[in-house]
């Protein structure tokens, strides 16, 4: 459910589901983490691009998946999940996130849990949890080590849209590319970032990574109690029923 190209030193992982928006199901997180472990081993690869097959970036946790679980076994699914976007943080080689389309709820968060993010001007985000009935069970740190807290809970209530200009202005994006040209635009960045010496890249990302990452793990668990919790309420349930979900 992923596609790995190389062209020199970049590796380029395109989550690779366009029917389902890219949407994370167990499969292509599974991929998705063994890809960013197998590359970071390589040590031919310098830096790597991870973006979505058009249109879109990445719709989040896959629901119809999620609609098959009962609420231990959706806890035990955001968890592991969890665990892949926090390990980005945790490798050798610096992880650039090519937003084009929509980047939405877990996607949004995957991205912010990249080293760089680029951006198209017209690509989407929101966070659709809370609006859904839940909070995001995982990766809010991430998205606090960006913006903030008062602009992540901004962000984390969801009644905004953003535009991709919007995300660069607010920092949860770093650059901002013309419509579709966000991968090339990531590509050459990672080039440059891999072009550099090759200790002191991934010594950057081992000190920054405390400062960053922080508590992380905490609170993803925390995150992920309190999104179960929440999933008892009648919004959370009426959302879930749709999908089939076991409360």
């Amino acid at each position: 459910m992923i596609r790995l190209d190389k062209n020199k030193r970049v590796a380029t992982i395109t989550l690779d589901r366009a029917e389902r928006r890219n949407a994370l199901n167990t499969v292509m997180v599974e991929e998705l983490d063994r890809a960013l472990s197998e590359l970071d081993q390589d040590q031919t690869i310098g830096a790597v691009v991870l973006t979505g097959a058009a249109p879109s970036f990445c719709a989040g946790s896959d629901l119809k998946e999620l609609g098959k679980m009962n609420l231990e076994e959706m806890a035990h699914h955001e968890a592991g999940t969890a665990a892949v976007a926090r390990r980005i943080g945790l490798l050798s080689t610096p992880v650039v996130a090519a937003v084009e389309g929509a980047a939405f709820g877990g996607g949004f968060i995957l991205a912010c849990s990249c080293d760089l993010v680029v951006t198209a001007a017209e690509a989407r985000w929101n966070l659709a949890e809370v609006p859904n009935g839940w909070l995001p069970p995982w990766g809010l740190q991430a998205l606090v080590s960006r913006v903030g807290a008062v602009t992540a809970r901004r962000l984390t209530w969801g009644h905004e849209v953003l535009s991709g200009e919007d995300a660069q202005r607010l920092g949860v994006a770093d650059y901002l590319a013309a419509n579709g040209e966000a991968v090339a635009q990531a590509q050459e960045l990672a080039a440059r970032i891999a072009s550099l010496p090759t200790p002191a890249v991934a010594s950057t990302k081992q000190f920054f990574s405390q400062l960053i990452n922080g508590k992380a793990e905490v609170t993803d668990a925390m995150a992920n109690r309190i999104f179960i919790d929440n999933c008892q309420y009648d919004t959370a349930k009426a959302t879930l029923s749709k999908f089939g979900v076991k409360l």
